[in-house]
């Protein structure tokens, strides 16, 4: 049940009337907003309708306030409004009766695992195939703690879309072409010359770290040292592809350590296969020249210093400024290759061509200035019907009590994902993640995310699942014959729900369902992490006021009624934030130890 719905449709169904009355023309419903006033002390709900429509109704209404005054008129007729009234020049304010709060309370209890979910077919309803792409590390070492928030942000995303009503494929695109692929070949080949017995010195441009000694080991095991008299560009190939075998099983086992899977592994290598006539690349290029989106040209120069690499020459281009890009892009180098440019274009196309409808693409800060090229590419290849988000995760700075961790030996230059999730549990990795808004810079500390306080906000909204759980147990010892079931609850005395701290309660669990909605239609987890930090809060704070007032606690062994009531809404507290926790990938435990 979702109360923001509800009254988006009776305000609509008023609108709707005036349109029938001639007083209105018709009106696009989905223009005006349901959500929670910006002050609580305004009322339970808010609505912007009178201000959105203030130039259809300017023929027979004489000021947005004059239509809202109409509407709130219509509303305070309505089931379950105690209050609607008017505020500044035609904003609407609802105050809810608490019986439709306990109306939530009941379908909480009674279908826990839909609840929070947009229902199926709603206009607005997020719908349709989405391809969330995130980590996309090249697989050139072990994860680290940088890539781990791309991982846990997409991870979630991908929960949230799919809790939302997508169909959602999670998605890894495998950096394995280029020079980069050609250095980490080098440097396993070196490896396991070591593994051999060889004494080996790693040259500078090499990848120094231990982590590919057990890859050396592993071409030992295979090849034995029949790789030692062949010239590197026999080896070259079959150390490419087997070191990189072995640097994506190093990445799946990171990424399970913190309960990440994805469905498709997307091979860059696939791109440049000519094996079978054209490549990928060549195909989509020709298939935007066709368009006429391709051309031979010049582009100006950079402004400012140019680069050492510009050239000033005839190039093949993409008319990317034809869809909102600030100049055309190169799709070839001077070598006649294609430019990562062109590569990731086909990857698109491979995306837009496998049917999805939406393409979130979950890169690195470093990234931004990638952003505009690849948005006009998806429109060219799609005629505007696909969208692209691309989210951009900032740094990580690991500290420890406020001073910097210093760097993995094993990883050669950097803290690897897996020490840290082996030190705090992926419980605290995930949650802080996602505490932070993806574009904001995150200082996570280690000390600090195991801290049991309420300085630490994993540890705050899980002692808050754990509480509630504790008062079930407290009720069963006060009434050993209480029936906790979700049914007897649901049907529990919640009109005696009457102190204010318990309707604060209740209007948080009622607005789940819209911080769900929101937070998936704008592709940001973020939102559930801080809404359940607040409704965690709210719990706190009546918890501990029943510790200066026995008549609030939540068990009272001298009221049987009221004790059910009780326990029913700290049920339906424990549904809402389970599930939220489960959409970020957090357990929500029954007891903290």
């Amino acid at each position: 049940m979702n109360i923001f719905d509800l009254f988006h449709d009776r305000i609509a169904s008023i609108l709707d009337g005036m349109t029938a009355n001639g007083r209105l023309p018709a009106l696009d419903r989905a223009r005006f907003v349901v959500e929670p006033p910006k002050d609580a002390a305004l009322g339970d709900l808010a609505c912007n309708a009178a201000m959105v429509f203030a130039k259809e109704a300017k023929a027979h209404f004489a000021s947005p306030r004059v239509l809202a005054t109409e509407i709130c008129y219509a509303l305070a007729q309505s089931e379950g409004v105690a209050q609607a009234e008017v505020a500044g020049p035609g904003f609407i304010n609802i105050r809810l009766k608490p019986e439709i709060l306990t109306q939530v309370l009941r379908v909480a209890l009674r279908d826990p695992e839909n609840f929070g979910r947009v229902e199926k077919g709603r206009a607005g309803a997020l719908q349709g195939r989405v391809n969330v792409e995130y980590v996309s590390a090249n697989p050139t070492g072990p994860m680290h703690v940088g890539h781990g928030r791309g991982a846990v942000f997409g991870d979630a995303l991908a929960n949230l879309l799919a809790f939302s009503g997508c169909d959602v494929t999670r998605e890894y695109y495998i950096n394995d072409a280029g020079a980069q692929v050609d250095v980490l070949a080098r440097s396993a080949f070196l490896r396991y010359r070591e593994a051999l017995g060889e004494t080996i010195t790693i040259p500078e441009g090499l990848y120094p770290g231990d982590y590919l000694k057990p890859v050396g080991a592993r071409l030992a095991e295979t090849h034995g040292r029949a790789l030692l008299d062949k010239a590197e560009s026999e080896w070259l190939p079959t150390v490419k592809v087997e070191t990189i075998d072995a640097m994506m099983d190093m990445i799946r086992d990171d990424l399970a350590a913190l309960n990440i899977r994805h469905e498709t592994f997307f091979s860059e290598r696939t791109l440049h296969d000519r094996s079978h006539g054209p490549s990928k690349i060549d195909a989509a290029i020709e298939w935007l020249r066709e368009k006429g989106l391709v051309y031979e040209g010049r582009l100006p120069p950079p402004k400012g210093q140019l680069p050492d690499d510009w050239e000033d020459r005839e190039q093949t281009l993409f008319r990317s400024t034809d869809f909102g890009d600030d100049v055309d892009r190169a799709l070839k180098k001077s070598d006649g290759s294609p430019t990562y440019f062109a590569a990731d274009i086909a990857y698109h196309k491979d995306k837009i061509d496998r049917g999805f409808d939406t393409l979130v693409d979950v890169w690195g800060a470093d990234h931004g200035g990638y952003v505009k090229r690849m948005g006009a590419a998806v429109a060219a290849l799609s005629d505007r019907k696909v969208a692209l988000d691309v989210k951009l995760c900032q740094l990580v700075k690991l500290m420890r009590n406020g001073e910097p961790v210093k760097m993995s030996k094993r990883a050669g230059d950097f803290v690897t994902l897996r020490d840290v999730v082996d030190e705090v549990g992926l419980d605290a990795v995930r949650f802080m993640m996602l505490y932070r808004k993806n574009d904001a810079p995150l200082d996570f500390d280690l000390a600090k995310v195991i801290e049991q306080s309420k300085d630490n906000a994993v540890f705050y909204v899980q002692y808050a699942h754990a509480r509630g759980k504790s008062v079930l147990r407290q009720a069963l010892a006060a009434f050993p014959d209480i029936d906790l079931g979700r049914e007897a609850l649901a049907g529990a005395r919640l009109d005696l729900l009457t102190d204010e701290g318990e309707m604060q309660i209740a209007r948080a669990i009622a607005q789940y369902p819209r911080a769900i909605e929101a937070a998936a239609a704008a592709h940001e987890p973020h939102r559930v992490a801080f809404y359940l930090h607040e409704i965690s809060s709210i719990f706190h704070a009546h918890w501990n006021r029943g510790k200066d007032q026995p008549q609030l606690r939540f068990v009272n062994a001298a009221e049987r009624d009221l004790t059910s009531a009780r326990v029913a809404l700290v049920l339906s507290l424990t549904t809402v934030l389970a599930s939220g926790l489960r959409l970020l990938g957090v357990s929500a435990p029954d007891e903290m130890r």
